[in-house]
């Protein structure tokens, strides 16, 4: 059987006879490519969703779209033109048609479960050459001689005396590859529906996600190894020995993991709350399988070991109740007006638009000291992840002015020297010269 188009092609070119044919065969060819332009551009058109919670994809899905009607119109035509003469210029295009397909179907996808970058586009590359290098040895009747030249090398290992050989190892390998794709690809397509969900609890949604990854990957790799052969009994060595590595050297980072799903699970931390870990006051930005991202009031980002948030002391501001009470002392002269003092605090709180109602804010004497009175405004905010320092400001700059205005002494250090006059100083008068 010969499986060479190009060479049916120009065999059909040196047939005088056949000119008709190969006009019948460029001109189905020609009409296919159209029909395929324009249905994927009106398809993609008329589908169009800007939900992220459908996104299969990154990119324009009309550049995948193309090729696909193209190759489905091509193949049609092949099959009735097929029952009257040759077809070998329809299916070169058709090969060329699956090549492409594959590169933008892999660009899609791809894309969209790994981030970009140099690695994201070797990848590609990769997958672009070995696509056209197997359309050029299939159109040209090369392949099954590869093939089978890689079939001829190989090795035999094992008590059963299998054998392996390069087309089994490039067998297992697209295998792996097209199967985790798809795995991710899948998993990344429900982590964005489920994420987007707002029906279910934040970190339901990521604990969710993570799992439907993880059996998602795992099932992805029993399936590739028994299509090119391979017995999956053969992994409880390597399970074995993974066993032992997790009891000694990996025992902490088993631990985090273990920890982190423990922290969604029990909704201890959720995201966006705000807590206080080994002295640092900040907001919880991302819960991962490993660590906690914590970013502080500074900016600064702290990456917290899961392990840590179980075993240790975590204070939680915003556990029950995302309200939180932010205390601002100061002190007035004794000679100073208290009730109107703590009337005009609160009359400083009410004018802060980040001050809540309720609970109200409260003034009140909190001490009787050497300097002066010591007053203390209490405040209520529902937005702690905001930070305090700028509220802070902003009331002290108002207490300032409210004091002022009303006749409210804010008392500070000074010093005052006094000059006593004494016998000698009114004997000899101080003269200024020599």
């Amino acid at each position: 059987m010969d499986l060479s188009p190009v060479r049916d092609f120009i065999d059909d070119l040196g047939n005088v006879g056949t000119v008709v044919e190969i006009g019948w065969q460029v001109g189905l060819a020609a009409v296919a490519l159209l029909l395929g332009f324009y249905t994927a551009r009106i398809v993609c058109r008329e589908a169009t969703i800007n939900s992220r919670r459908w996104k299969f994809g990154e990119g324009n899905f009309e550049r995948v779209a193309f090729p696909l009607a193209a190759l489905g119109y091509t193949a049609l035509a092949e099959l009735i033109l097929g029952k009257y003469q040759s077809t070998a210029l329809l299916q070169i295009q058709r090969s060329l048609l699956v090549a492409l397909l594959i590169i933008r179907v892999a660009v899609y996808v791809l894309r969209h479960i790994f981030p970009h970058g140099v690695a994201l586009q070797r990848a590609i590359r990769i997958i672009a050459w070995i696509a056209w290098i197997s359309v050029v040895l299939h159109v040209t009747g090369l392949l099954p001689e590869v093939i089978d030249a890689l079939d001829s090398v190989g090795i035999t290992v094992g008590k059963n005396q299998q054998h392996i050989t390069l087309w089994l190892v490039a067998q297992a390998l697209g295998a792996l590859a097209i199967t985790i794709t798809l795995a991710l690809w899948l998993s990344r397509v429900t982590e964005t529906r489920v994420l987007a969900s707002q029906s279910i609890e934040m970190s339901t949604r990521i604990v969710i996600a993570r799992v439907v990854r993880i059996s998602a990957l795992f099932i992805a790799v029993l399936v590739a190894l028994p299509l090119v052969g391979l017995d999956v009994t053969t992994l409880s060595i390597f399970s074995g020995a993974l066993g032992v590595g997790l009891g000694f050297g990996l025992q902490k980072i088993a631990s985090n993991y273990v920890s982190g799903f423990i922290v969604l699970l029990d909704r201890s931390l959720r995201i966006g709350d705000v807590v206080t870990v080994d002295g640092r006051k900040g907001e919880v930005k991302a819960i991962e399988t490993r660590y906690t991202v914590i970013k502080g009031l500074d900016g600064i980002e702290s990456i917290i070991p899961n392990e840590f948030l179980i075993t240790q002391s975590v204070s939680h501001h915003t556990y029950s109740d995302p309200k939180v009470a932010v205390v601002v002392p100061l002190t007035v002269a004794y000679e100073s007006d208290l009730d109107l003092a703590c009337d005009l605090l609160v009359q400083a709180a009410a004018e802060h638009k980040r001050v809540i109602a309720d609970p109200a804010a409260g003034a009140r004497v909190k001490n009787l000291a050497d300097s002066g009175v010591e007053l203390e405004l209490t405040v209520w905010i529902a937005d702690p992840s905001v930070g305090e320092g700028p509220l802070r400001s902003d009331l002290l700059k108002s207490i300032v002015r409210l004091f002022r205005q009303h006749g409210i002494e804010i008392p500070y250090p000074r010093r005052d020297v006094r000059l006593l006059a004494t016998a000698e100083t009114q004997e000899k008068p101080f003269q200024s010269g020599t």
